[in-house]
């Protein structure tokens, strides 16, 4: 007399199953689609703001190896890339001297363009880029409130951006900049307070397979650091959350 076989329900997927599956579907969007990024420094404020937290997207400008985690190089060139970077996109890319460290500008100088900044205004193929003045913006140093002087600058694509200029800096007055084919120059808004392609010791041109993608948009946004929730109420700022990045 044969026994039935008795079968008790399926056991539930192990805690450690599904935490790898979560990291393996994290890890897949985080490296094709979208990238969450910090914004540590004033260099791109009006725009961007110390304590914004942005979404970047991966597939912008196609893959590299950097678009991947720890830039493991295994592609000699950029893939899957139907859009190059345009002037006056916002980007995150690796640092040239520093491939560890992300850093975010503006596209300003294409392949081939000739850059130059002139008494403040700038100069992209001897065409100077209209600088309007835009009321001023408040900037917060220490609990003190400082005003900095705020401009429109009109791109001849119709590009409209907003940037600042508080002094009298080194950087108001440059050479002519050459940008290699394959390379970028790149610039922060805030004018007088940025580390970007006018350092050529440190930044220079950016090649294009250093890119990691084109900012798209706010999804926090808080005065105070993130983990110090009990600070919310005051310190996050509603009016950004969502805001496109232009």
């Amino acid at each position: 007399m044969s026994k039935a076989k008795l079968e008790g329900p399926k056991p539930e997927m192990g805690f450690f199953k599904t935490l790898a599956i979560a990291l393996i579907c994290a890890g897949f969007v985080r490296s094709f689609f979208f990238e969450p990024f910090h914004i540590p420094s004033g260099s791109m404020k009006p725009n961007l703001l110390i304590g914004d937290y942005i979404f970047v997207a991966k597939y912008s400008y196609g893959y590299s190896r950097y678009s991947f985690p720890f830039g493991f190089d295994l592609f000699a060139e950029r893939f899957w890339q139907k859009n190059k970077p345009q002037r006056g996109d916002v980007a995150v890319f690796r640092l040239p001297s520093n491939p560890d460290i992300n850093y975010i500008k503006r596209v300003i100088g294409l392949p081939g363009d000739r850059v130059q900044v002139s008494d403040g205004v700038l100069y992209v193929n001897e065409q100077k880029i209209e600088k309007i003045a835009d009321e001023s913006f408040s900037d917060i140093d220490s609990g003190i409130e400082i005003p900095i002087r705020k401009f429109l600058e009109i791109f001849p694509s119709g590009k409209k951006i907003t940037t600042l200029d508080q002094l009298k800096t080194p950087q108001d007055n440059t050479g002519i900049y050459e940008v290699p084919e394959g390379h970028y120059f790149m610039m922060g808004d805030n004018r007088d307070n940025s580390q970007d392609s006018r350092f050529l010791d440190h930044v220079g041109y950016v090649p294009e397979e250093n890119f990691v993608g084109r900012a798209t948009i706010i999804f926090f946004s808080a005065a105070k650091p993130i983990w110090q929730f009990w600070q919310w109420p005051n310190s996050i700022r509603f009016e950004r959350i969502l805001n496109k990045i232009n």
